[in-house]
């Protein structure tokens, strides 16, 4: 019997191999996508990185959890040590140390839970009824000259939208329909407010507003008579409420959200003359610039046109072969004078040697040379010369006329 027999069938798995397994079995599991689990937070560490890490834990267990920076930024409330917290998340597997844990993408105080699967509840619903849907948003005016503001008249957004508007349009003709922001009476005083606006004559733009708070505090603008009122209103919407990070149902109904009170004013006064001078400049530098930008991308063009052309000219082939013949007419130069530095030494050889032949250098030694005067006859025997011949005798500076008077012969 062989030791896989012993063994069985079973799987053999690395460690690695049997983490990556469960984790897969994990992720894969859609229920445990989207959990929410109640507890209290101890351990937590907060790491440079800006993500956070602690434990969740009740009386009989304990669940390792990470939050990631981006999620963290969202959290309103300090997180602390023994806090009880509703977390919501997925459960994964960190194959390092091979332990399960809950990646927390929303944390709740406890009881804060039940207020946002109650606020997604009601979003699904306006949602389904089309009241969220882009194509009823209206535009709001660039040249706002009327402005309906609902807000608390002793709160501070009113006093930030009323500074943000005197600073960015002394002329707007403002209209305040007070109301309390939060609180059971809250959201009938924020319908009645809405309905009085609506009935002024020429109204531009209402601005509905308030400055942040918890869930519970802006709980009011989740309203369902609230969010209707805002989708009746004959007069477009601008929202502010709460903080940037903050969303309320009244968000998704208005004309167009503004992350702040302060903000929402800014949206509803538009452009000022400051904005516009301020516009103009920017666009006049981004004129300059892309016109910059297509004059050098035209002016690269042509020049690689130019060089292009310049490559299949002819008169670029005329230069190459100009080239070539100077090249050419130098190398034949060079040839010419070793030709004749090679002559001129053959015809110095050949001078030397007729030199050393020259007849003229012989007289010099002492030597003549005899003709007769009549014909230029050499004589170069005696019996070639009479008596009384006359005759030259070439030395080897000059000449002698003579007359033979005796002759002699060996």
């Amino acid at each position: 019997m062989t030791q896989a027999d012993l063994l069985g069938s079973a799987p053999h798995w690395t460690v690695s191999e049997l983490t990556r397994y469960l984790r897969g079995l994990l992720e894969s599991d859609e229920v445990l996508h989207d959990v929410w689990v109640n507890g209290e937070i101890s351990n937590l560490a907060r790491p440079q990185s800006g993500h956070i890490y602690f434990t969740l834990k009740d009386t009989g267990a304990s669940l390792r959890c990470v939050m990631w920076r981006s999620m963290v930024q969202r959290v309103k409330f300090n997180l602390q040590d023994g806090t009880s917290v509703e977390i919501h998340g997925g459960i994964g597997v960190y194959e390092p140390q091979g332990q399960y844990q809950l990646y927390v993408d929303s944390i709740q105080p406890l009881g804060e839970g039940a207020l946002f699967r109650e606020f997604l509840r009601r979003k699904a619903l306006l949602e389904a009824e089309g009241l969220f849907s882009a194509e009823r948003k209206r535009p709001i005016p660039e040249q706002v000259r009327r402005l309906g503001v609902v807000t608390s008249p002793s709160g501070a957004a009113l006093m930030d939208i009323l500074n943000t508007l005197r600073r960015r349009n002394p002329l707007l003709e403002v209209f305040l329909a007070p109301s309390a922001v939060q609180g059971e009476e809250a959201p009938s005083e924020l319908v009645s407010a809405l309905t009085q606006l609506n009935r002024i004559a020429n109204l531009d733009v209402i601005l509905l507003a308030r400055g942040g708070g918890s869930i519970e505090d802006l709980w009011s603008f989740n309203d369902e008579r609230v969010v209707r009122a805002v989708a009746a209103s004959k007069v477009p919407v601008i929202t502010g409420v709460g903080h940037e990070t903050d969303f309320t149902l009244v968000d998704f109904v208005a004309d167009l959200r503004a992350p702040t009170p302060t903000a929402a004013a800014e949206l509803a006064s538009q452009l000022t003359i400051l904005d516009m001078r301020s516009t103009l400049r920017e666009m006049r530098i981004t004129l300059e610039e892309r016109l910059c930008r297509i004059t050098n991308d035209l002016k690269a063009a042509w020049e690689e046109t130019i060089a292009s052309l310049g490559r299949v000219s002819p008169a670029r082939r005329i230069l190459v072969e100009r080239q070539r013949l100077d090249d050419l007419v130098h190398r034949g130069g060079i040839a010419q004078n070793h030709h004749l530095s090679l002559a001129r030494t053959q015809v110095a050889s050949m001078t030397q040697r007729l030199e050393a032949l020259n007849p003229f250098k012989v007289l010099q030694r002492g030597y003549a040379i005899v003709t007769r005067k009549i014909d230029g006859g050499l004589v170069s025997r005696v019996d070639e010369a009479e008596m009384d011949d006359d005759l030259a005798v070439r030395l080897g500076d000059g000449s002698l006329g003579v007359r033979v008077t005796e002759k002699e012969q060996e």
